[in-house]
């Protein structure tokens, strides 16, 4: 089984941050003791190289934890001239349908369509070998398992993903199927 975490919140509220590498919120020992029970003893565990995926496996699954492999595939999706831009000064974009929205690539970035391009080889990797994988990555990862799980990648755009939630995939023959999505601690 696959279990992907998404990080804890940042630093940067209110701010669109893909590949601005920003710090997580140290959050209650209580609340990542819960994520932690709630997935079992994993055979291995990936994260983003971003900082806040690899803060959030300290908080999880302990500070003395071994620093696990990060795989570079497992980045946000990269938003270009839109990064580390407050939510309200984004540009309106108008109503776009979901593979529409999926499609659209920010100046100087990439789309979300391109990035479960470079995420699922990660996931199929990963949910390929023996026992339970977690990944500490991002909203936008998750979403990657989605879109690969469901066949495109509209509609995956649809799902929230909460700070410190757990969704569950499973592998098979070079796809993934959904066992949960968004459960929260």
């Amino acid at each position: 089984m696959l279990y992907l975490i998404r990080h804890a919140p940042t630093v940067a509220q209110g701010r669109l941050c893909g590949r601005t590498d920003v710090d997580a919120i140290t959050m209650a020992d209580e609340v990542t003791a819960r994520v932690r029970a709630h997935i079992p003893a994993p055979s291995r565990v990936i994260t983003s190289p971003a900082k806040r995926c690899v803060q959030t496996h300290a908080m999880v699954f302990g500070a003395d934890a071994p620093l696990p492999p990060s795989d570079p595939r497992l980045w946000e999706q990269d938003f270009g001239d839109h990064e580390d831009t407050p939510y309200a000064e984004l540009p309106d974009i108008g109503v776009l349908a979901g593979d529409e929205l999926a499609a659209y690539c920010p100046p100087n970035g990439e789309s979300f369509a391109a990035m479960c391009a470079r995420v699922a080889p990660a996931l199929v990797e990963a949910a390929s070998g023996d026992g339970d994988v977690v990944i500490v990555a991002h909203a936008g990862t998750v979403r990657a398992a989605l879109a690969l799980a469901i066949g495109s990648p509209g509609p995956a755009m649809g799902f929230e993903v909460a700070n410190l939630s757990v969704s569950t995939f499973r592998g098979y023959d070079g796809g993934l199927s959904v066992g949960s999505v968004n459960w929260t601690p």
